[in-house]
């Protein structure tokens, strides 16, 4: 029991780390010599990382202007493909909302999503965000899985998971979320990759010499 929840405590913290957008390094020793590897390898460029950032803080400001108080939008872009949740009053709101996206500098496309419906509650958020912890916590513990080329956002109980990934990883991905306690529905948003695609953007481990061992004195 004890290695139960050992291993589920790490699990949900480096969730934490991913959901934070943190990377850590760990040296591997193998063979005499040390492996730098990623914990947290992101596969768009770091120039491509940085305009999502732009997208999603220019159409907040822009949505705000727009809506007021009157919605509950999320922007989440990931390699400038734009997904829009939440709940807005109604259907010409839904259509403004994605028209002012469309027009937010380097957004590639946009996935409409929004529910036209009140605002959803605190609590509702608050459950929203555990289940995205928990499908996170999930990821990082496959072990035939990156957790950190996915993205995952929830919304009412629906799990939408975005990402460069392969057909592989995409199912892959899609059956642990489904089995999380909690998801009522699993939205797939990925960019698809085939294998070789993914072997030319996965960076090589850097290795290094690995330190002389200490000779013991007499």
């Amino acid at each position: 029991m004890k290695q139960t929840l050992n291993r589920t405590l790490c699990s949900l913290l480096a969730a934490a780390a991913l959901a934070a957008g943190l990377s850590a390094c760990a040296p591997l020793v193998v063979g005499g010599a040390v492996v730098g590897t990623m914990m947290a390898v992101d596969r768009r460029t770091t120039g491509t990382q940085v305009e999502d950032e732009g997208i999603e803080l220019r159409s907040a400001n822009r949505l705000s202007e727009l809506l007021g108080d009157r919605g509950h939008v999320n922007v989440t872009s990931f390699n400038r493909q734009v997904l829009l949740t939440g709940e807005v009053p109604s259907a010409q709101d839904r259509q403004r909302v994605e028209q002012v996206v469309l027009g937010v500098e380097n957004v590639r496309s946009v996935v409409n999503d929004l529910a036209v419906m009140p605002p959803t509650s605190l609590g509702q958020r608050s459950n929203d965000t555990f289940i995205t912890g928990k499908v996170r916590a999930s990821l990082v513990d496959a072990k035939d899985l990156s957790a950190s080329a996915f993205k995952v956002v929830t919304e009412r109980n629906v799990v939408y998971l975005m990402g460069r990934v392969t057909p592989r990883e995409a199912q892959r991905a899609t059956e642990i979320a489904r089995g999380v306690s909690g998801v009522s529905k699993v939205v797939r948003v990925f960019e698809m990759l085939t294998e070789e695609e993914l072997r030319n953007i996965t960076p090589a481990p850097v290795v290094q010499d690995a330190p002389p061992a200490s000779t013991p004195r007499n």
